[in-house]
């Protein structure tokens, strides 16, 4: 669910929809959507932001993009310098495109494992790419 090219790491501060967008992109290219599922995680976002505080964002589409999930996976990017979301700052953005309720999991685990803005602090400097998949499948501890 989670592959070394879903996961980017130290990127530059852009507007969040080009962030939505990349994430897309990186979730299609990841054969886990088509990329007509990036005009849902837009929509998504405008209608209800996908800032979930801590300094985290989770875009994904709208309900009536399911049909453009191939498969259940998700994409992790950071933003050392923080990115302006809806008047949020956010340092982490985990993209998801999940099928049925398979998202519960992985926002399950990112809600045991950043309980504070701190954590996500510690989070930005991991360059290991196995680390980071397994803070993402309940496999480390803090």
């Amino acid at each position: 669910m989670l592959k070394d090219e879903g996961i980017a790491l130290n990127l530059p501060s852009e507007h969040k929809d080009e962030v939505i967008k990349r994430c897309g992109k990186m979730l299609a290219d990841g054969g886990y959507s088509t990329e007509r599922y990036i005009e849902g995680m837009l929509k998504r976002d405008a209608g209800f932001s996908c800032a979930i505080g801590n300094g985290i964002a989770i875009p994904h589409g709208e309900v009536e993009y399911k049909t453009e999930i191939r498969t259940t996976g998700f994409v992790v990017l950071t933003y050392p310098q923080g990115i302006d979301w809806s008047g949020q700052k956010i340092y982490l953005v985990i993209g998801i495109a999940a099928r049925g309720e398979e998202h519960l999991d992985i926002i399950g685990n990112i809600v045991d494992y950043f309980d504070t803005e701190e954590d996500v602090q510690q989070f930005l400097s991991i360059t290991d790419k196995a680390k980071i998949r397994d803070i993402f499948y309940g496999k480390a501890a803090k």
